[in-house]
């Protein structure tokens, strides 16, 4: 099983870590797939309008790794598909939950 340094989207920084998403807006439903030049992808069922997708994905990424809403901050792309999130947890424990979500990755 991949380790949370095996992931190239994720990175330490302090007590918590940077994750990497490449977002794709206006999917049919919210969910992982899998790696996009150093990125997670994430298909979000969302759309691009008034910072809802961020607004949605900074939700969902907080529901699925069981944090608070502000654990989880928007760093940068606001308008772009890339973007980088703060996440207030160790990197080993957002590691597990993609190794969960995609035991055969990275």
């Amino acid at each position: 099983m991949a380790s949370a340094q095996d992931w190239p989207c994720l990175q330490s920084r302090g007590d918590g870590c940077l994750l990497q998403l490449v977002v794709t807006p206006n999917a049919p439903q919210t969910k992982l797939d899998g790696l996009h030049d150093g990125c997670l992808r994430v298909r979000l069922a969302a759309p691009p309008v008034d910072g809802k997708a961020n607004a949605a994905l900074q939700a969902w990424l907080a529901d699925a790794l069981k944090l608070p809403r502000r654990a989880v901050n928007l760093l940068h792309g606001t308008t772009a598909r890339r973007k980088q999130f703060s996440i207030d947890a160790p990197a080993a424990v957002v590691g597990d939950w993609l190794n969960q979500q995609a035991p055969d990755r990275p």
